[in-house]
Formats: C-alpha cells, structure tokens, sequence
C-alpha cells in the first residue's frame, strides 16, 4: 500500500514523496569513515495508512566488535580502543579494572597501549 506521506531530510529541509516500487539509499560515512551528519533525517507521522521501511545495514568492518579485536591482538597491535584510556590509566583503572583495560585470556582489553 503506498502512504500519502513524505520523507523529511532535517538538514537540507528537502522532501521525497514515495512511490510504489521507490527505495531510497544513502550514505551515512564519509569515504574515510567518519560520520557524515548530513546523512541525519527523519520522516513524517502516517496520517493515513501504513508505513513500511526496510532497512539494510552496509558494515565497513566487522560488526562483531570481539571478532575485530582478537584480530587485532592476533597482530600484535597495541592499541587503544577507548578515547578516555590515558586518563583512566593516570587513574590506576589498569590495576583497578584489569580484565577491561588489559584483557584477559583469549580477549584483549580495550586499553592496552595506555596500560603498557
């Protein structure tokens, strides 16, 4: 059922109205993957009728966040996955909080280069 409705983009002020058989795609990254605020938009409320929507996510790295960090330490990279690190690590939260900041096991901690 095609909705009498329109797609509202918040930062351009633009509208597209829908059509059956319509999609729409765009990008919410910039090619050097960081967040493209352009991409934020909204839709109307259905007045009439129902509204339909199907979503597909494109990843550009792996979207298990423990598959990416195992290989990350399978490569020995020392890094830090928080921006607060250096500041907990100043903190004593290496010691405090060893199994998120250093790792243990098969999983890296999330600040490993700060608590090295």
């Amino acid at each position: 059922m095609v909705v009498d409705i329109w797609l509202n983009f918040t930062a351009y002020t633009c509208a597209v109205k829908p059509r059956k058989g319509d999609a729409l795609l765009f990008f919410s990254l910039h090619p050097d993957a960081t967040t493209d605020t352009a991409s934020l938009h909204g839709s109307c409320p259905v007045i009439k009728g129902e509204k339909w929507s199907a979503t597909k996510w494109i990843h550009v790295r792996s979207f298990d966040r423990s598959k990416r960090l195992n290989r990350r330490a399978a490569m020995g990279e020392c890094v830090d996955e928080n921006e607060n690190c250096a500041g907990w690590a100043k903190a004593g939260e290496c010691k405090k909080n060893p199994t998120y900041m250093v790792g243990s096991g098969g999983s890296p901690g999330f600040c490993r280069k700060s608590c090295k």
